[in-house]
């Protein structure tokens, strides 16, 4: 086991923090960790940031389940579409160079970032003007939590929240990234799904997705690999899997306190610095 690399369990702690109480994917910081920093191939540090992901998720998953915040049937029905199209990136994601891959996921993560921020702004926008008042008693869900809390929402647009579905698939299982940080945008910013419940029902959805497409790229990368490769897998997943166990608990209480606009921001900011980065170093 190389012990330098300690550092990586605290790094997951906090990366499995942010992604539980958002709702984001883990990997879309730790495939750059693991390129940028402990000098991985594209293509092996998309599929260890998947199986990392995997098991941050899941936790996270136990504690949302807990609290009774997954809207099941609205993730089964995502399911259907990002299930089939994981499948189908992470076939193609072994036919495509590592520049190619580190180029579309700087471009990704940028676009998300800007996304995300403009979601927030028109947010802030409507709320001066009361443009964003919901029409009471028209709800299509009724959802009840472990406190007695009550959320009613209306799951808005199916076609495109299953297009959504199938591109995020298909994001998961090329580079690693994407149904989350899709489910968030359509569910809280156009369907105005309450976030607790938006954040756990595509913690659901990016689980199950991950299951599938790390299971693919764990096999194609690590089992018809060069020698060391699994090596250099287990001595990483040695200090982040046990980092992202831990956060996967502590994300789903920091959402519950953690005030939603500085959350979107900061998010916004950090997605745009990786996508850059992961852009410049392919001119470096």
């Amino acid at each position: 086991m190389a012990t330098e690399l300690w550092y990586l369990f605290p790094v997951a702690t906090a990366i499995a923090t942010i992604a539980m109480a958002s709702g984001v994917g883990g990997a879309i910081f730790f495939s750059p960790l693991f390129i940028l920093v402990l000098g991985l191939d594209a293509q092996v540090a998309i599929g260890t940031a998947l199986l990392t992901e995997l098991f941050g998720f899941s936790s996270g998953l136990v504690a949302y389940f807990r609290s009774k915040l997954i809207d099941f049937k609205l993730g089964k029905d995502i399911l259907k579409f990002s299930i089939p199209a994981a499948i189908i990136g992470t076939l193609v994601s072994s036919y495509v160079p590592s520049d190619f891959l580190k180029a579309l996921f700087g471009i990704g993560i940028l676009y998300i970032g800007i996304q995300i921020y403009r979601s927030y702004s028109k947010e802030v926008n409507e709320h001066k003007s009361g443009k964003n008042q919901l029409e009471k008693g028209n709800y299509e869900t009724t959802l009840i939590d472990s406190r007695n809390q009550v959320y009613q929402y209306t799951y808005c647009n199916k076609p495109r929240a299953r297009l959504f579905g199938f591109i995020g698939g298909a994001f998961v299982g090329l580079i690693s990234v994407g149904l989350g940080e899709l489910l968030d945008y359509h569910l809280v910013s156009k369907c105005k799904v309450p976030t607790p419940v938006a954040v756990g029902t595509a913690i659901f959805c990016v689980v199950i997705t991950v299951l599938v497409a790390s299971s693919g790229h764990f096999y194609e990368f690590f089992f018809n690999s060069q020698e060391g490769v699994i090596d250099q897998v287990v001595n990483v997943i040695t200090f982040t899997i046990p980092g992202v166990l831990i956060g996967g608990q502590l994300g789903p209480r920091l959402q519950k306190i953690l005030p939603e606009k500085y959350l979107k921001v900061g998010l916004s900011v950090l997605f745009a610095f990786i996508g850059i980065l992961m852009l410049t170093i392919l001119f470096i």
